[in-house]
C-alpha cells in the first residue's frame, strides 16, 4: 500500500529532475515550489524533510558536482564551465567549488584530489579498477524516452538498491511492462565527487508513451532526452563492470572524438529474469556523449 510518503517523494523527485536539467540557470524557490505543487511557504521544509538538505545547499552542490565532471571530461575553459553550471563567472565557480571541495577547479583538473572527507569514492574508486583489458564500443543513437523510476539515495548502503530492482521487477510485472520494456539502473551521481551518503541511483524501466501513473504509485516519472551513447556489451562479475567503466572514461573517451554528454551514464540489464542476482552480470554499460568541440 503506498503512502502519503510516497507522493511526497515524487513530488520532489520532480523538482530535483528540474534542478538536474536546468542547473545552469536562475532557480527560484518560487518556481520550484510551483514543480512540486506546494506553496513556497511550506515547500522548502518539505524539500529538506525529504532530502536532508535546505534547497539552495541542494543547488550549490549540483552545481559544483556538475563542475566538477565536466573539469575531469571535457576540454572547455573554465569560464565555459561556469556558464555551463550556472556561475556567474569563473571567479565565482572558483569561491563555490574551492569551499566545496577544498580543491580549485584548476588544480582539480589537472588530476589532484579532492579532500572533502564525506565524498563517495572511498565506496566505489574508479581507479582501484585500473585494467589493461579493452572492450568493444559501439555508438548508439536514442530518441527521447519516458521512463519510471524508484530513486535510492545513500545508495552504497548494503541492500538498498537491490530492494528497488525487486520493487520495480513486482511493479513491472503487474503493470505487464517487464517482458515488453527495458529495465536499466543509472548514476544520478558521481560517487567521485558526492557525498556517500547523499549518492543516488535511480532503478528504471522505459514505458509506452501511452500508458498513465498514477502519482500514489511507488514510481517517479520523467523524460530522457536525445541521446547518443557509447556503448560497451559485458557478462561477468561486479570488477569487469567496474573495469569496464574505467575503459570507457579513462581510455576510450580520451582518444575518441567525442566529450561527455551531461546525462547520467547507465546499465541496461538483457538478462532480465536474473536481474537480481548480483553475482554475475549480463550489461550494456552506456555513457551519453557529444561530438567534441573546442
Amino acid at each position: 500500500m503506498n503512502t502519503s510518503n510516497d507522493i511526497y517523494r515524487a513530488r520532489i523527485n520532480k523538482v530535483i529532475d528540474y534542478i538536474q536539467a536546468h542547473v545552469h540557470e536562475p532557480v527560484s524557490l518560487d518556481n520550484l515550489a510551483n514543480v512540486a505543487c506546494y506553496s513556497p511557504f511550506h515547500f522548502h521544509r518539505v524539500f529538506k524533510a525529504v532530502t536532508g538538505e535546505a534547497v539552495n545547499e541542494y543547488v550549490g552542490r549540483a552545481r559544483c558536482e556538475k563542475a566538477a565532471r565536466l573539469l575531469r571530461f571535457s576540454k572547455k575553459p573554465i569560464a565555459a564551465i561556469a556558464v555551463e553550471c550556472g556561475f556567474s563567472s569563473a571567479a565565482t565557480l572558483t569561491r563555490a567549488f574551492t569551499g566545496y571541495f577544498q580543491i580549485a577547479p584548476g588544480a582539480y583538473r589537472k588530476g589532484g584530489e579532492i579532500k572533502n572527507g564525506k565524498i563517495g569514492k572511498e565506496f566505489f574508486p574508479v581507479q582501484s579498477y585500473h585494467c589493461d583489458r579493452e572492450f568493444e564500443v559501439e555508438i548508439r543513437r536514442y530518441p527521447e524516452r519516458r521512463i519510471a523510476y524508484i530513486r535510492v539515495t545513500d545508495a552504497f548502503r548494503q541492500g538498498l538498491v537491490l530492494r528497488a530492482f525487486e520493487s520495480l521487477v513486482v511493479w513491472a510485472k503487474e503493470k505487464n511492462l517487464f517482458d515488453t520494456q527495458t529495465i536499466f539502473g543509472m548514476s544520478i551521481d558521481d560517487p567521485e565527487v558526492t557525498p556517500k551518503e547523499k549518492y543516488r541511483y535511480d532503478v528504471c524501466i522505459t514505458l509506452p508513451p501511452d500508458l498513465k501513473i498514477q502519482e500514489e504509485e511507488p514510481v517517479s516519472t520523467t523524460l530522457l532526452p536525445p541521446c547518443r551513447y557509447a556503448v560497451t556489451r559485458l557478462s561477468g562479475d561486479l570488477q569487469l563492470v567496474g573495469e569496464a567503466f574505467h575503459y570507457l572514461f579513462d581510455k576510450w573517451l580520451i582518444n575518441s572524438d567525442y566529450e561527455c554528454e551531461a546525462q547520467p551514464g547507465m546499465e541496461v540489464y538483457l538478462d532480465k529474469e536474473n536481474i537480481c542476482n548480483w553475482e554475475h552480470f549480463d550489461l550494456d554499460i552506456m555513457i551519453p556523449i557529444k561530438a567534441l568541440t573546442n
